[in-house]
């Protein structure tokens, strides 16, 4: 009898110590990052975002982090998906941009392109495309490193960029929109054939029906009363001149206009949930991990610009969607069972024209217009044709075999080229990489291109623009990249599981939210990671 109730004890305190060692996490995490949206864009709408969306209940029910700044240049989407994620910067994580110059390769390169894989779900090359160009993991891996792989990880975005860097180089899918085929795809990085539910989804051809309803604002024109007036010059016309935009005449022709809409979101937004429901996330005691990049704000910001009608009746929409994506979660995960946070991978500059109609310091500056004309100059000078190979990411790339081979002072070049790009105007610094930590800078410059250099994808002269000058191709929009507020101040909203109610105003940056989000989770933080946990978010 003693024997009997000392097993029955045994497993009694046995059981009570499983209980007590069992590690508490939620059921999933959910990752929203919206392209292109300005810190400011939460308070700018305010008054107008509904009481039951997605922003107030993040504002009012969660935390928010209002100083959350990037310490990097380029600011540009794909920096900024693959940072948050991992913790790192470009100098570490080598996504120095969405495109870059390859000083070993002497080409071009994208920054997921994969010529190793194939497209999975459509006949096109968008499907080209891995996680390989990363050189660190992401806080996705770490999730799957941490369970022994039993979490499952699944990116969802329209940009192959925003589903595949977030994802990170273990994640079970990626998926992104093929804007040739109307199709959402993968690659064979991840599979060979696509899931049964991801095929019939395609099937149902979801973008004509989207075309079929139009462009439509939210609430009367008279209303929207922090946008300039409609049909401004500097605004780009995909759809016409004047809402409603009729869209019936792009079904079954041109499946890319859907991501300058609000119905892009909706999309995502759709796609999102079904791969949810289908894959089972969140629907055991493992953590899995839902990766979303919402990226029409960013095609909608370019077209028409951050003051825009469109843009705010786009930030209104998305408001409204994702209040019921987190009613459609409360429902399937169990409210107070997952774990969401919203962040952007980047801002926007005003556009020029907006800036000096209302007496503003603002211009465009023509980059390739420029450095054509000094190759011109230069292929006069030394008879050697295209000298500089590229601009991208606000650096000049000189092709170097080719002065090698001619032995010709790369620092005369050098320094010539810096003298004829100080002559533009809205140029405000230009000087060889060489002297990045001499020349005098603020500090906070300084760090942030140190935080972009990788030096095998990395120029040889580094020039900044002057505030609100934007890198342009053509008169209208606006695009992003630099180092200003306006480019650099993003969001960063925490909610649900884990997750105190607040918010503090001290300065917190984009790497803070991987290391934040391991400590949430009780696993290793990326192995590129630089970041701190932000400790005031965490329960």
């Amino acid at each position: 009898m003693q024997r009997f109730f000392g097993i029955i004890l045994f497993l009694t305190s046995f059981g009570n110590i499983q209980a007590q060692q069992e590690l508490k996490r939620p059921k999933i995490v959910v990752g929203l990052v919206m392209d292109q949206m300005r810190w400011d864009y939460l308070y700018r709408y305010y008054d107008r975002y509904s009481e039951t969306g997605g922003f107030k209940r993040m504002l009012n029910q969660g935390f928010t982090c209002e100083n959350t700044y990037i310490p990097y240049t380029p600011t540009v989407t794909a920096c900024g998906h693959s940072t948050i994620y991992t913790g790192s910067v470009p100098a570490l994580s080598g996504i120095t941009g969405n495109y870059w110059w390859d000083n070993e390769q002497m080409r071009g390169v994208y920054c997921t392109e994969d010529k190793t894989v194939n497209t999975v779900g459509s006949n096109s090359t968008q499907g080209k495309m891995s996680p390989r160009n990363m050189l660190v993991t992401s806080i996705c891996d770490e999730l799957r490193l941490a369970t022994n792989f039993k979490s499952k990880v699944i990116g969802v975005a329209i940009k192959d960029r925003g589903g595949i860097l977030p994802a990170g180089h273990s994640a079970n899918a990626a998926y992104w929109y093929d804007n040739s085929a109307g199709k959402w795809i993968t690659s064979t990085y991840y599979m060979n054939e696509l899931p049964k539910w991801v095929a019939e989804y395609n099937d149902q051809k979801i973008v004509d029906s989207l075309y079929e309803k139009g462009w439509t604002l939210l609430y009367p024109e008279n209303t929207y009363l922090q946008s300039t007036a409609d049909e401004k010059k500097y605004e780009s016309k995909p759809f016409g001149s004047k809402f409603p935009y009729e869209l019936k005449n792009f079904i079954g022709k041109d499946y890319g206009k859907v991501s300058t809409t609000p119905m892009g979101n909706s999309l995502t937004f759709d796609f999102a949930k079904k791969a949810l429901i289908n894959e089972q996330l969140g629907a055991d005691n493992i953590t899995d991990f839902l990766a979303i990049s919402f990226s029409s704000p960013d095609y909608i910001g370019h077209t028409f610009g951050p003051n825009s009608i469109e843009a705010e009746d786009g930030f209104l929409r998305l408001d409204r969607e994702l209040g019921e994506f987190f009613d459609f979660l409360d429902a399937k995960i169990g409210k107070g069972q997952y774990t969401a946070f919203l962040s952007a991978d980047h801002g926007a500059a005003h556009v020029p024209e907006f800036m000096q109609e209302n007496r503003l310091p603002g211009g465009r500056v023509f980059m390739g217009t420029v450095t054509g004309n000094l190759n011109k100059a230069l292929n006069e000078k030394y008879k050697i044709a295209n000298i500089i190979v590229s601009d991208e990411n606000y650096q000049v790339h000189l092709n170097h075999p080719a002065l090698d081979s001619a032995k010709l002072d790369k620092s005369e070049i050098i320094d010539w080229i810096i003298q004829k790009l100080l002559a533009e105007p809205g140029i405000d610094r230009a000087f060889s990489l060489k002297e990045l930590n001499t020349i005098p800078l603020p500090a906070t410059v300084r760090k942030m291109l140190n935080n972009g250099y990788y030096p095998r994808r990395n120029g040889d002269i580094q020039f900044i623009l002057k505030p609100n000058y934007i890198d342009a191709w053509n008169n209208t929009g606006t695009t992003h990249g630099l180092w200003n507020p306006y480019d650099s101040h993003i969001p960063l909203l925490w909610y649900g599981w884990g997750i105190k109610q607040g918010k503090t105003n001290r300065d917190t940056y984009m790497t803070d939210i991987a290391p934040t989000l391991g400590a949430l989770l009780h696993i290793q933080m990326p192995n590129g990671s630089i970041g701190e946990v932000i400790t005031e978010v965490l329960k």
